[in-house]
């Protein structure tokens, strides 16, 4: 009886700090500042994967950061969920506040005014690193980034209906290419899911972590093929020294628009849009 006790006081009030093993705190204030102090803003890896949406990260992935991460998604810390999901909608507002016109036209919001409606539409999980893990971590954070935007004022809300139609390998050890090749069309809409997706304004992909880009630009094709929504992909465009402003920068056609938002990204994918 003692032995479950601890075990369940571990997994309530972990001993240590995950990202640096502080003692007797679930995340130590240090820890805490590295998930919120960094001003998010663009990331892109490079090469970056054909219909990649822009997409906003909130810190880089190194040190605590990464080991925060690695606890909620590994170890169950089910209680980091919500400065992860603080940390993911500091990503998703920057994203909006960005948007502008791109975002059709600056529906989003009246000059000063508040930021309008989103939805976050989470990356899933292979269903068997779900059972093995006992959660979805994607989506967990997801619900607690909605949450703190509806704190801070943003109408936001969760559709998780994304899942894999077809099984894929372990990610990890897979350059960018292989990766790319082992998600594509890996994604599908669930049934009902793009009548849900139709005509709600602004849609954001989320993810914990960008690596490549390959997941995200994936899920971004499978919301394309469920609601006819053709991405137009002006960042492959600029690349190429063909910038273009306006409308469809972010992929936005008939009132349906997305981008996407993730908690980090390699140092290198935030130094990219600086230079």
């Amino acid at each position: 009886m003692r032995g479950w006790w601890q075990d369940l006081s571990d997994l309530v009030l972990p001993a240590e700090c995950a990202g640096c093993g502080r003692s007797r705190t679930t995340l130590c204030t240090r820890c805490s500042a590295a998930l919120r102090g960094a001003v998010p803003s663009r990331v892109r890896p490079r090469p970056a994967p054909p219909g990649m949406p822009v997409v906003f990260g909130a810190v880089p992935y190194r040190n605590a950061v990464r080991a925060v991460l690695l606890a909620h998604k590994e170890r169950g810390a089910l209680g980091l969920a919500r400065p992860l999901g603080a940390a993911l909608a500091g990503a998703v507002r920057a994203g909006l506040v960005d948007g502008g016109a791109e975002w059709g036209g600056g529906a989003g919001r009246a000059p000063g005014g508040p930021l309008g409606p989103v939805t976050l539409v989470p990356v899933p999980s292979a269903p068997r690193a779900v059972r093995a893990r006992g959660h979805d971590p994607t989506r967990r954070i997801a619900y607690a980034a909605a949450a703190e935007l509806r704190r801070a004022g943003v109408p936001a809300r969760v559709l998780a209906v994304l899942r894999q139609r077809r099984a894929v390998a372990d990610q990890s050890g897979l350059d960018a290419r292989q990766r790319l090749v082992n998600v594509t069309g890996a994604l599908e809409v669930v049934g009902g899911g793009s009548g849900l997706l139709t005509g709600i304004g602004r849609i954001v992909l989320v993810d914990d972590l960008i690596t490549t880009g390959a997941s995200l630009a994936e899920a971004a094709r499978a919301i394309a093929a469920a609601t006819g929504y053709v991405k137009i992909d002006r960042e492959r465009e600029a690349d190429r020294g063909r910038s273009e402003a306006g409308p469809g920068k972010a992929g936005e056609i008939a009132g349906i628009a997305f981008r996407a938002a993730v908690v980090a990204a390699s140092p290198e994918s935030f130094e990219i849009n600086r230079n």
